[in-house]
């Protein structure tokens, strides 16, 4: 029987299971891309308060497998939990400050995760509430948002291509390293199939790698040292200990976390042409809150959205949310099986760096999109987006500049996302004024794939059922 052509509902691009032939390794790249960021937060909090390696490695592998179900949670969704969308979830680079002074404070780890707990579980209680503010994001200050996300994210691949924590001076044939895997990426976006054009990532994963065998960049000597199977028990650093001192600064970190979600959230509701309303950003946060309690009951720290992971979709134009709870799966694996978390390890810096740069940058580039889907003529916007921008990346360029501030106060203006995301917030109030109140989804992304908002043509469906052809197909 001769399938029907036409354009695909948005519901099939989401909902769409693929085929195993794609599902699986476009999974691993989300999962690849994800990693980093897994491994390096309980890395830093651990060794920054002192634990000997077993500890630091029971931190990591409870975290990889707390963030793997989380994803799930929120991919797949639990009644009124989660959002239903392509969104991987992990721990978040701002609780690591906050974390190691709450531990150094008196009160040790089991101070760290009761707060945890605390502020996770204050999260899905005022997760309806908070969403009501999504009146307050216009194209405008949503575009800028999310495109600070994504370019404030650019640094943290210039370190991993640096090596070192980007303190070092890397060698030239890293930076070459780099710059090659970028080139392949983009050489693969040009001219291979468009089914090729989707593993884009975990190719040059792979290419890159190859490349770094010879100049001696892959390290998998750790692999006969990791244990077999990895054990995460709940309490394993003892019972949690609610200090009041302690909830403040992760309570901050918490509102941090819950506008990136929001952003994150729109963001990816724009990718896969799905609307966004109080509704869905509730949802998220309350998948927020809950994987926050459970990675407090786990020994982990306060799980968010993983913006690169948006850039991914972008980037593929996959838009399953199966794909990424398959990803979700996999990191759990990977969290009970160390062996296999060390070889992930192993991925050279420079390559990790090169993915993770068009990653975050795709990512940028979504919220630009929506910025000039606005009337960027007026100069209102453009001084609201200027200055957002500029105190958005002060912290970035001169990471020492809060640093008399109080903690508190540094949690917040030394993110660069978040004092970026209050500046626009605050900015679009003072200037533009208060935003009437409207019925249904007044929020970006209303308009699905292939319609106006994307390209104007109505994708024809592909042999997966995932994504759309955009017309590349006869492009390349």
């Amino acid at each position: 029987m001769k399938r029907r052509r036409g354009p695909v509902p948005e519901r099939d691009q989401v909902d769409a299971v693929p085929r195993v032939r794609i599902l699986v390794p476009l999974s691993v790249q989300h999962v690849l891309i994800a990693y980093s960021g897994l491994l390096t937060v309980p890395l830093l909090v651990g060794t920054g308060v002192g634990l000997p390696p077993d500890q630091v490695a029971a931190l990591i592998t409870a975290n990889l497998v707390v963030s793997g179900l989380a994803t799930i949670l929120q991919s797949v969704g639990v009644l009124n939990i989660g959002v239903r969308l392509p969104v991987v979830m992990g721990s978040t680079f701002t609780g690591i400050g906050p974390a190691i002074i709450v531990a150094e404070s008196g009160g040790g780890l089991p101070a760290v995760f009761g707060a945890t707990m605390a502020v996770g579980a204050a999260t899905f209680l005022i997760a309806p509430y908070f969403s009501r503010l999504i009146r307050f994001f216009p194209q405008v200050v949503t575009g800028t948002i999310i495109a600070i996300i994504g370019l404030s994210l650019v640094p943290s691949a210039a370190k991993m291509i640096a090596g070192d924590g980007g303190e070092g001076v890397p060698a030239p044939s890293s930076v070459l390293l780099a710059l090659g895997t970028v080139a392949f990426i983009v050489l693969i976006e040009r001219f291979a199939p468009a089914s090729v054009g989707r593993l884009a990532v975990l190719l040059a994963l792979i290419a890159g790698t190859a490349a770094a065998v010879p100049m001696g960049l892959v390290d998998v000597s750790g692999v006969r040292d990791a244990d077999p199977v990895g054990v995460v028990s709940p309490f394993a650093f003892g019972w949690p200990v609610l200090v009041v001192g302690a909830l403040v600064p992760m309570l901050i970190v918490q509102l941090v976390n819950m506008v990136e979600t929001t952003g994150d959230t729109l963001a990816i509701g724009r990718v896969v042409g799905r609307g966004i309303g109080p509704p869905e950003v509730a949802r998220a946060l309350r998948a927020d809150g809950l994987a926050t309690f459970i990675s407090g009951m786990f020994n982990s720290f306060t799980i968010v959205t993983h913006g690169a992971n948006i850039g991914m979709v972008s980037m593929t134009r996959v838009y399953s949310r199966w794909v990424v709870a398959l990803g979700g799966l996999l990191m759990m694996v990977l969290g009970l099986v160390p062996m296999l978390g060390v070889l992930v390890a192993a991925l050279p810096g420079p390559v990790l760096g090169a993915v993770g740069l068009v990653m975050f940058a795709m990512v940028g580039s979504v919220g630009l999109r929506i910025l000039f889907e606005d009337d960027m003529t007026k100069h209102r916007n453009m001084l609201l987006v200027a200055v957002s921008f500029g105190m958005a990346f002060l912290p970035i360029g001169a990471p020492g500049l809060y640093d008399a501030f109080p903690d508190s106060v540094q949690t917040v203006l030394g993110s660069g996302i978040a004092v970026g995301a209050i500046t626009a917030f605050v900015l679009n109030l003072l200037l533009n004024g208060v935003p009437a109140r409207e019925a249904g989804r007044g929020a970006p992304g209303a308009e699905g794939p292939g319609q106006a908002g994307e390209s104007g043509k109505a994708g024809e469906p592909e042999p997966e059922g995932t994504a759309k052809n955009d017309g590349e197909e006869g492009q390349r």
